[in-house]
């Protein structure tokens, strides 16, 4: 079988090196290159014929950040999926890379497994989320319940904002309302969608059309 070809972005050097080896490893998985920041993937993709299947893209790095160079990506070269292998794993990061195009989300101290894992499932399927994120999916996604929930104009509106950078403070001063009212649209939401948090809103406005990529 002819392997799958990886390209790894991250800004430190030696963590490249490790996570380079590590895929490697796995069988049927080759990596072509590494890069140091999104700028210089770009370059790459530009310049050598070789187009990889799956980038492992680091979020936080200089000149051209993971976010930046996902966005480029999915309009450039819509048929290479992106992973995100980060350290940040707060709601806004994720949701940015969601929303920049990324196909999974991973940690850099993810296990050996759950890496090889994402690799296979991304070309099988496209994408990979872990366990609470396809939890998420499945609650926010689920066709039966999204065409049944009425949505009030202001919640529509609280869920906009959700799908941006702002703090739930922010959203609150957008829609002239107290913080503990937002709080309670919040929650109100998060059960009437079945979802568990803000990612779950995001991934709900984006198959609802409330949120376009």
């Amino acid at each position: 079988m002819k392997a799958h070809k990886i390209v790894i972005v991250e800004d430190h050097v030696l963590l490249s090196q490790a996570i380079a080896s590590l895929v490697n490893s796995f069988e049927d998985f080759n990596v072509l290159y590494t890069c140091k920041n999104g700028k210089e993937l770009l370059t790459k993709l530009k310049t050598f014929d070789n187009i990889p299947e799956i980038i492992l893209m680091d979020v936080n790095m200089p000149i051209l950040n993971g976010i930046e160079t996902t966005e480029i990506i999915k309009k450039e070269y819509p048929k290479i999926n992106v992973i995100a292998l980060s350290v940040e794993e707060n709601d806004i990061t994720i949701i940015k890379m969601l929303k920049a195009g990324a196909k999974g989300y991973l940690l850099k101290d993810v296990e050996k497994d759950i890496l090889e894992l994402a690799l296979k499932e991304t070309i099988k399927n496209g994408y990979y989320h872990t366990k609470d994120v396809s939890n998420i999916l499945i609650n926010s996604l689920n066709d039966d319940n999204s065409t049944k929930i009425q949505l009030k104009k202001r919640e529509i509106e609280f869920i906009k904002y959700s799908c941006s950078e702002l703090t739930y403070k922010q959203i609150a001063e957008k829609m002239f309302l107290s913080p503990k009212t937002i709080d309670g649209y919040r929650d109100n939401l998060f059960q009437k969608l079945n979802i568990k948090n803000r990612i779950g809103l995001v991934l709900y406005a984006i198959k609802n059309g409330i949120y376009k990529l």
